[in-house]
């Protein structure tokens, strides 16, 4: 059977792989493009497979509301430069979107969840990373479901916060959804700070105190007017308000006779282990093999 351009560039667009890698295809299956589309899926998953192991710590953060229901979504890729990519873009959206509609948060059955042409997130994963040619992968999701104000804010692609209120208003949310992003803190109050955390830094703090010879006196009011500062630079009602430094968020919140009840934020690739290059190293390491 002769294999038409029309027949290469509709196998083109059902699986979104190279020109010559659907006229391959279709040459194999002898111009059966259905037995063509499952032959690139197949080498496609193996190619995915492949770029599973390879670290991904770049990607765009997405977030998304429906009603009282907002989800963020962190998909990695290995660089920014697929992350900006419309293709990326697409498909993040479409994930949030996932989460939004099932309402999950674990990754393997966010994968499982289907798209709009009829296959699943897990599959349009795969294309992607055939296409782009970079490994990808859904990192995180999480779902803040409130009935009362709620707000988010995007920096670029790479953070988003979402914020939950008693009282106030959609507004104020979004203004301390603004601050999450920024300043990154903690927790809400002293009451979410880890025990082991502020026993730790309590110890440094004395330490650090005794050592300078004052009296026991003195060493513990050092020790607590130290401890009390580190408290309000890890949590968020503690830290000056990134809109107006003259108040604290505890101080705005008050004011309008609101409450933090949660709140999240993501950052592309915090946590991951990220491989660094050392170019001139590897060119030593050539230059004296090859000697």
């Amino acid at each position: 059977m002769a294999i038409t351009a029309s027949l290469v560039k509709e196998l083109r667009e059902r699986t979104g792989s190279g020109m010559m890698e659907c006229k391959k295809a279709l040459v194999e299956t002898e111009g059966d493009l259905d037995a063509a589309v499952d032959g690139l899926r197949t080498s496609g998953q193996a190619r995915a497979d492949k770029k599973s192991a390879r670290v991904a710590a770049d990607g765009r953060v997405v977030v998304s509301q429906d009603g009282d229901k907002v989800v963020i979504v962190e998909i990695n890729s290995e660089t920014d430069f697929v992350a900006k990519d419309e293709n990326f873009e697409v498909f993040a959206a479409a994930v949030a979107a996932a989460a939004l509609g099932s309402g999950t948060t674990d990754i393997a059955e966010l994968a499982a969840q289907p798209m709009d042409d009829g296959g699943t997130i897990e599959e349009a994963r795969t294309a992607l990373v055939t296409k782009v040619g970079e490994n990808i992968s859904l990192r995180r999701v999480a779902i803040v479901d409130h009935a009362g104000p709620i707000g988010f804010y995007t920096h670029g692609v790479r953070i988003g916060a979402v914020v939950a209120l008693e009282g106030g208003d959609s507004e104020l949310a979004r203004d301390i959804a603004m601050h999450v992003a920024a300043i990154n803190p903690q927790c809400i109050d002293e009451s979410g700070v880890d025990a082991d955390t502020l026993a730790r830094e309590r110890r440094i703090y004395l330490e650090q105190a005794e050592a300078s010879g004052k009296p026991p006196e003195i060493v513990e009011k050092m020790v607590t007017g130290r401890v009390a500062k580190f408290l309000k630079e890890i949590t968020l009602v503690g830290q000056p308000f990134v809109k107006n430094t003259d108040q604290t968020v505890g101080m705005l919140l008050k004011d309008a006779g609101a409450s933090v009840s949660s709140f999240v934020r993501f950052e592309v690739g915090e946590g991951i282990e990220k491989k660094v290059d050392n170019f001139a190293a590897e060119v030593m390491a050539q230059v004296n093999s090859a000697g």
